[in-house]
């Protein structure tokens, strides 16, 4: 015969077949002949790989006592044999709060075989099979080689599958895969079969914006009431492609984020002596990056138009451009233009191209220079918006420069400029000061530095301006001796009171002198009166 029980995989059970009731009955019936000293014994044997757990029943007459024990012989000794155990007759499960069974461990079936003794002979035999009946209780493990970390490139296209997730349930479930929208890169992905894990590119790549993705799958049952989960974090790099162009440094974005460069255009001044050298350009030297930065590739330089037969070379590795020989004085175009290209080694059709100016100046010798360190004018305040600084006379006050380097004087390439700038103040490029009228007040003095720049050198220089606001009706000053020379920052009014008392002054001591040589005069043309005056004075000594 063969019982069979269903167990949970936490269960426990006494398994008892009619078979051994039947045998319990005779056994009973024989054992009123026998002495009460004999006692029933049963042994047991446990047997390794599934083999049968075989339970012996018999008497003994040298024992005073019944005894029951299970008991495990050394080559049937297994570590499955002892999920059973046996309690007077009965076989039970070995089964507690921590040790259970697992089918994922023990397998589906355990089982065990009764075979009964009476004095050495068998008396019957009996095949157990005790099946362990699957439970929902584990979760879907990802598989660790399928989950990366992973490496694609830029150039993926979309819609195309970029890696496939796995993930198991050792309770053999159906698994779904879902992408978590809280990752922080989950818009560059989709699946679009659930129980597949293929994951999708959903959308375009760039290694110039983004090298690092990141993204959480989550595996979860898709056929059970709990619906068990798991979740995987995975890491995408994102490898460089050869998709941009080289461009020149430094690099102005199109628009911020954009990786699409304005070349600049590069700027340098030479002068008629100037040859065979390396030229340096503003805003830097010519030079060039592959605009894929990951891959790197050598570039290599050359003049398209404007190298003036072999006047410049450039170096086409580092992209130097020499001077090979001097402009001839008699050259009628001032500047030169070069385009220069730069081009990928490996593919010439990926190339960019840069425009170069070099200025032919004459020679500096002279720097610009005013001609005098602080300039003197005056406001009349107004409601006029807008007036013009004038100066002693009631002239236009114009602060300009003189460089020698011209022979009229007047430099064409200079410009003027307030530093700082002023609110109130305006200076053109012909040295003349605007004030804003309405916005000064009367007495008011203000101190400015006009900067004289020369554009095509770069040479500075710089001068003050004292300005002072007059009242409405007052007459702007005719000279600078009483102002300036002698009374420096005195008020015009009391410059002009101090100035009319030393006149008088002078006009006293020069009538006092005038005096005294009338005087003496006198004395020369009267004798008499001269020999009194000279007793007079040998007196007094």
């Amino acid at each position: 015969m063969y019982p069979q029980v269903n167990l949970m995989e936490t269960g426990q059970t006494e398994i008892e077949s009619p078979s051994v009731r039947r045998t319990r009955r005779e056994r009973r019936t024989r054992t009123k002949r026998r002495t009460k000293d004999d006692a029933e014994t049963l042994q047991a044997a446990a047997v390794a790989g599934g083999s049968p757990v075989i339970i012996s029943c018999g008497y003994s007459r040298s024992v005073s006592r019944r005894v029951g024990h299970l008991g495990f012989g050394q080559r049937e000794q297994s570590a499955r044999a002892d999920w059973f155990y046996l309690e007077g007759r009965t076989i039970r499960l070995n089964t507690s709060l921590s040790r259970v069974l697992d089918r994922e461990v023990q397998g589906s079936v355990l089982a065990a075989e009764l075979t009964c003794y009476e004095e050495d002979v068998m008396q019957s035999q009996f095949r157990i099979l005790v099946e362990i009946v699957n439970e929902n209780d584990n979760r879907p493990n990802f598989l660790q080689e399928t989950i990366g970390p992973f490496s694609i490139s830029e150039l993926t296209a979309v819609n195309s599958v970029i890696f496939t997730v796995k993930a198991v349930d050792a309770d053999g479930d159906m698994i779904s895969y879902i992408i978590d929208q809280s990752s922080p890169d989950a818009a560059f992905f989709r699946i679009d079969l659930p129980n597949s894990g293929s994951i999708v590119l959903d959308k375009h790549l760039d290694f110039e914006t983004r090298h690092h993705l990141e993204l959480i799958i989550w595996a979860q049952e898709s056929n059970t009431e709990d619906k068990f989960n798991s979740s995987s974090h995975l890491s995408v790099n994102i490898e460089d492609g050869d998709d941009q162009y080289p461009h020149f440094l430094p690099c102005a974005p199109v628009t911020p984020g954009v990786p699409v460069c304005i070349n600049p255009a590069y700027t340098t001044n030479i002068t008629h002596r100037t040859q065979d050298v390396v030229l340096e350009f503003s805003p830097g030297p010519i030079r060039a990056v592959d605009g894929d930065r990951g891959i790197n590739m050598s570039l290599i330089y050359s003049i398209l138009s404007g190298d003036d037969q072999g006047r410049f070379e450039i170096n086409n590795t580092t992209g130097e451009l020499r001077l090979t020989r001097a402009v001839d004085g008699r050259r009628l175009t001032p500047n030169f233009t070069l385009k220069v290209m730069v081009c990928q080694v490996d593919d010439r059709l990926k190339y960019s191209v840069a425009f170069v100016v070099v200025r032919v100046l004459n020679e500096n010798t002279f720097p610009p220079v005013f001609n005098r360190t602080t300039f003197k004018g005056f406001i009349i305040q107004s409601s006029s918006p807008i007036s013009i600084v004038s100066t002693y006379g009631n002239q236009v006050l114009q602060v300009q420069v003189s460089d020698h380097d011209f022979s009229n004087g007047l430099n064409p390439n200079i410009r003027y400029s307030l530093h700082p700038l002023s609110d109130l103040y305006h200076v053109t490029q012909m040295g003349i000061l605007i004030a804003r009228t309405y916005q000064l007040h009367d007495f008011d003095r203000h101190i400015l530095q006009v900067v004289a720049r020369d554009e095509e050198s770069g040479e500075e220089v710089s001068a003050s301006v004292d300005i002072e606001v007059l009242q409405r009706g007052q007459e702007v000053p005719h000279g600078a001796f009483t102002e300036q020379q002698m009374f420096g920052d005195v008020d015009t009014r009391l410059a002009g009171g101090v100035a009319v008392l030393i006149t008088l002054m002078f006009l006293s001591a020069l009538l006092f002198l005038l005096l005294r040589s009338v005087k003496r005069r006198r004395l020369q043309s009267d004798p008499e009166v001269h020999t009194a005056v000279a007793l007079e004075n040998i007196q007094t000594w």
